[in-house]
């Protein structure tokens, strides 16, 4: 729903709840079990500790009280998957009035359990994408780079501004010079850029992608190395289709704990009777030879390989993902991934 000229004073009525903060944590699922994904602030200083499995939360299995939050939500926004719905719920579905209580009960990994009180302070409920990235990355906070404890290069792509491609020119002559690289776009918030240009970053100089679109190499720096991409259901828009053409184009090998979000299409502006307000709405998918001719809108960008997190591995404040990104690099999935280095003349 959007606002028309007359309409542009008219306010919804207030509800009541005011301005809400986050608890200091973010959650995940693991197998059929609700995980905390991080924690800092309230949470962190009431004992709740990444990898512990949340049993209850005010004393409801922790489950039925995620899939409750979930349907009031959507009493007012709407989602286009139900991995969104979900993500969204593990996220910003955890927001509450500053000095509310919440009652859990969780257990560590060794399976003991143990009630914990998190009283809400003042903690973001925007998820930043990875649960713990590699250190000292640098950048902007639309495109962080740096490398990972193993020596690959590793670019988060945030959001998805129209200067994306200059912003990974920056980054790949910083790190492009890696043996291989993770270009990560969890809980990318979308934008608008080239991606012809974009996706040009990665094709070696003289060279041309043609597998499915065309992209010729573009850039100062251009990396022509094995490439893992990672997503998540916080990857909605742009943030889909930039990390989408990497795998539907051939150029990557993509996981992720879930589709992307599955909100990525052409809209069209409905004028409502009243005049005061318009329908926004899909009217047809975004990159449509995605998913075998289905697109993305309703779907997301299917990983070639899902990729849970390890409750061991967040306690230890490591982020499965890249963890398995690694190992992929270091024994590159090639039967899967049209796209050759050799053959495009790359060396390291």
């Amino acid at each position: 729903m959007k606002p028309l000229d007359k309409g542009k004073d008219v306010r919804w009525p207030d509800d009541g709840a005011g301005a809400t903060v986050g608890p200091g944590m973010f959650w995940c699922r693991i197998g059929k079990k609700i995980h905390v994904k991080n924690a800092w602030s309230s949470a962190a200083a009431s004992g709740v500790k990444p990898g512990m499995e949340v049993v209850t939360v005010n004393g409801a299995p922790a489950a039925k009280w995620l899939e409750a939050r979930i349907e009031e939500i959507r009493d007012t926004q709407s989602y286009s998957t139900d991995q969104q719905a979900f993500f969204s719920a593990c996220h910003w579905g955890l927001a509450d009035a500053p000095g509310a209580r919440m009652e859990l009960e969780v257990a560590d990994t060794d399976g003991k359990k143990k009630k914990r009180t998190v009283t809400y302070t003042k903690a973001s409920v925007l998820p930043d994408g990875p649960a713990f990235p590699p250190p000292d990355l640098q950048g902007t906070d639309d495109v962080r780079f740096g490398t990972t404890p193993k020596g690959y290069a590793y670019i988060h792509v945030r959001r998805c501004p129209d200067n994306l491609p200059e912003l990974t020119d920056q980054a790949l002559a910083a790190v492009g010079d890696a043996p291989g690289l993770i270009l990560d776009f969890r809980a990318c918030g979308g934008g608008a850029f080239d991606h012809e240009a974009f996706l040009g970053r990665f094709v070696p100089k003289g060279e041309t992608l043609s597998f499915a679109g065309s992209y010729p190499s573009a850039g100062e720096s251009p990396y022509g190395g094995p490439i893992v991409v990672i997503v998540d259901a916080g990857a909605r828009s742009a943030g889909e289709t930039g990390s989408g053409i990497f795998k539907e184009d051939g150029r990557a090998y993509l996981i992720g704990e879930s589709p992307t979000a599955g909100m990525s299409s052409q809209k069209t502006t409905i004028e409502l009777p009243s005049g005061l307000f318009a329908l926004y709405v899909s009217v047809r998918s975004n990159k449509a030879h995605f998913n075998n001719g289905r697109g993305i809108e309703g779907i997301g960008v299917l990983p070639h390989e899902i990729v849970e997190y390890d409750p061991r591995d967040l306690a230890q404040e490591q982020d499965t993902l890249i963890l398995r990104a690694e190992k992929l690099l270091e024994r590159f999935p090639q039967k899967d991934v049209p796209y050759d280095p050799a053959k495009f003349g790359w060396k390291r």
